[in-house]
């Protein structure tokens, strides 16, 4: 939550540290922030081979989707199997032979060779997707397995009709081949998105099995992480992996959280610091109180969230689902038309049947199946590993469109805290040991000011002077020894008390920071004015670039924040942002989001989540920054794990080329039953070329290829920013 504090003349901010004086002006403020972590609703869906089928919860009322995710090893096995079986079928098939000049031996019964293997083939085969297409057929609702099944059934019975009742050529060979295929592409399917949603095998690595307790007496014992207790204190050794989420009680360290938060860098660690399980220890011991466990922790919201958005439906994925209803119907109705056509053509007869036949062969549609949920697949897998955790797929489909963002300031385009944004240094003083002398006086100080000094000092890594005698002045400043001479830290009522007067570079300095609602203070060195420093909540490094990539994009970019309209103009101005909205309550913030959707905007916000909810739910994208155990933000679409601005222009990026593969792959697998429909009905017959079950089953195959490597060329995408 963002709120202006009004500051008056009397100090930094109440209360007043280490008597600092009471007239240094103050329009920023170390925004506090909380997060309420949410656990995301995980939901299962699919089945193994042996159950009827499961029907993928429907999404906006529109056809249900069959998850038959988890099916990889089941389809792989059943593939090479029906493939072995189908060699003898195509050996003894009269086509095959007749085609590459060959024949096989003939023995008593090897004219039963051909139907014999096409029904085992058929049942072992084919009986997964026959399972799988119940209950689409019991909702009403046919799709991709339904198509799937109406194919391979029609071949079959096709198939033993003509053999038993001798009324011409059977499609045995080609039922065979279209199902191998079908397995085939189902395997890769498979294989495909478990490649892809690799980042949850990734992630689950993380996590040590055992972790060292330490027990009251100090001793330490090894358990397994899943006995761990919230309250537990555990060692984490140099090196190893942290095994829970918690908080550091003793020791110091440099910690790796890259292949969590996706921060490149150590972060350093201390007591009190938050720790996430599944981060590597650096070259300290850590004594680290356990503040969650399972479930509850970081790694595993992450994992959830994860997981819900490969389950979750996009719109394209919706439009797959209910093409293949309509062709479906379409291929009825072709199937109808060609029927009808034929026997007035030709009176009817074993060829109008085959021909029938081969138009619903030829309308399975793997291809289509395939399109959408691989890209969206690889898309998320490809967000986890950029930091980026979609929990709704509608939401980054829909970031394409989006016309402006809104960022909230402070711990966003800002780091949150107080820092040194400017300096004015006196003749003779040098500008690195000022802030290094300024920063030791300040030495331990809790106060926004003297953080923010110590920081900017540490950023410098200044080494600090000694100082001795320090000294509290109520109301004016602080005051120390340096080197055998008196020096001095405060604002303008130390200068008072000094009889000391701002003058030129020190006078328009002061004005500057003042007009830009910043905080100033000065160091004196000796009764002379050495240095003034001018104070702010620094602007992130990162929230310049992400406002020039964003209009590189044709993105308009503006700011929420409680801040006063100096403050607010200051940040803006330095970053370009179009336009900006100060003094904003929280409670008002959605309706600035609703003023923008009036204008006919599409509007994305980016807030911590939990003060910024309303804004973020009334937005048409809701982007969460998020980190540390605060991953799992209820109120967002999409969830940002490092707290860099930057990450939101790899939200764009990966919705965007996300959406060209998602519409190339559906145009390839479309074009399929454009051209295969009409030539299996005979559209070119009059000039001597059909159709066959097995050239439609090559270019099926052909068709689903080129969905799958399109899609895996979506890894390609650079997402560096």
């Amino acid at each position: 939550m963002e709120e202006e504090h009004p500051i008056s003349d009397k100090g930094y901010a109440s209360p007043p540290h280490n008597g600092h004086d009471e007239h240094a002006t103050q329009s920023g403020h170390n925004e506090h922030k909380t997060h309420t972590r949410h656990d995301a609703h995980e939901t299962h869906s699919g089945h193994d081979e042996h159950d009827s089928g499961t029907e993928q919860g429907e999404h906006n009322g529109h056809g249900a989707h069959v998850d038959h995710s988890g099916h990889e090893g089941m389809f792989r096995s059943r593939f090479w199997i029906s493939t072995l079986l189908s060699i003898p079928v195509l050996l003894y098939s009269p086509s095959i032979q007749s085609w590459l000049g060959f024949s096989m031996p003939a023995f008593p019964g090897s004219n039963l060779i051909t139907p014999l293997f096409g029904v085992i083939v058929f049942f072992y085969g084919g009986l997964p997707f026959l399972k799988m297409a119940v209950p689409e057929i019991q909702n009403r609702r046919p799709g991709m397995m339904t198509l799937i099944s109406l194919a391979i059934s029609v071949a079959f019975i096709y198939s033993l009709a003509a053999y038993f009742l001798g009324t011409g050529a059977t499609f045995f060979w080609e039922l065979v081949t279209l199902i191998d295929i079908m397995l085939l592409g189902h395997w890769l399917e498979m294989r495909s998105i478990r490649q892809a949603s690799g980042a949850l095998t990734e992630l689950a690595k993380l996590m040590p099995d055992t972790a060292e307790r330490i027990l009251p007496d100090g001793e330490t014992e090894e358990i397994s992480t899943s006995r761990l207790r919230k309250g537990d204190i555990v060692l984490v050794r140099p090196g190893s992996s942290i095994p829970t989420d918690g908080t550091i009680e003793q020791g110091e360290s440099d910690i790796n959280e890259a292949m969590i938060t996706g921060e490149s860098r150590p972060v350093k660690k201390a007591a009190g610091d938050g720790v996430i399980g599944g981060a590597i220890n650096g070259d300290a011991s850590l004594r680290v109180r356990v503040t969650a466990t399972g479930d509850d922790t970081a790694l595993a919201g992450i994992m959830r969230l994860i997981e819900q958005a490969q389950q979750s439906k996009s719109n394209t994925q919706i439009l797959a689902d209910k093409a293949a209803g309509w062709l479906f119907y379409i291929a009825l109705g072709v199937a109808a038309i060609t029927g009808v056509a034929w026997t007035a053509a030709v009176g009817f007869n074993s060829e109008v049947i085959a021909r029938v036949a081969t138009v619903l062969v030829i309308a399975c549609p793997h291809a289509l199946g395939l399109a959408v949920p691989l890209v969206v697949a690889i898309t998320t897998a490809m967000g986890a590993e950029n930091g980026v955790l979609v929990r709704d797929r509608l939401a980054l489909e829909k970031a394409r469109e989006i016309d402006i963002v809104i960022f909230d300031k402070t711990g966003t385009l800002t780091r949150g805290e107080f820092g040194v944004v400017g300096m004015a240094v006196a003749d003779g003083f040098d500008e690195a040991q000022t802030l290094a002398l300024a920063a030791a006086i300040e030495g331990d100080s809790e106060h926004t000011i003297g953080r923010g000094i110590r920081s900017s000092a540490e950023e410098r890594e200044l080494a600090l002077p000694e100082i001795i005698e320090f000294e509290a002045i109520q109301g004016r400043g602080v005051r120390a020894k340096s080197e055998g001479q008196n020096v001095y830290i405060g604002g303008p009522r130390l200068l008072e008390m000094l009889n000391l007067e701002l003058t030129g570079e020190f006078e328009q300095f002061t004005q500057q920071a003042n007009n830009s609602g910043q905080s100033v203070v000065y160091l004196v060195e000796d009764q002379k004015l050495a240095a003034g420093f001018a104070l702010a909540d620094v602007i992130r490094p990162e929230s310049k670039t992400a406002v020039e990539l964003l209009h590189e994009m044709g993105v308009e970019v503006a700011m929420l924040t409680g801040d006063s309209q100096a403050v607010a103009k200051s940040v803006a101005d330095e970053l370009g942002i179009d336009q900006y909205f100060a003094e904003v309550l929280p409670e008002h913030k959605d309706q600035k989001v609703a003023e923008l959707q009036a204008q006919g905007k599409l509007v994305a916000m980016v807030g911590d989540g939990v003060n910024d909810a309303p804004a973020l739910t009334r937005a048409d994208v809701g982007i969460a920054i998020g980190g540390g155990t605060d991953v799992a933000i209820e109120s967002a679409d999409i969830i940002l794990v490092q707290s860099n601005p930057e990450d939101v222009v790899k939200i764009f990026t990966l919705s965007r080329a996300s959406y060209k593969k998602m519409k190339e792959n559906l145009i390839w697998a479309a074009g399929y039953n454009v051209v295969a429909l009409p030539l299996a009905a005979g559209i070119l017959a009059p000039f001597g070329f059909l159709l066959s079950p097995a050239v439609g089953a090559i270019l099926m195959s052909l068709s689903t290829v080129i969905v799958a490597v399109n899609a895996q060329l979506l890894r390609r995408t650079d997402m560096a920013v």
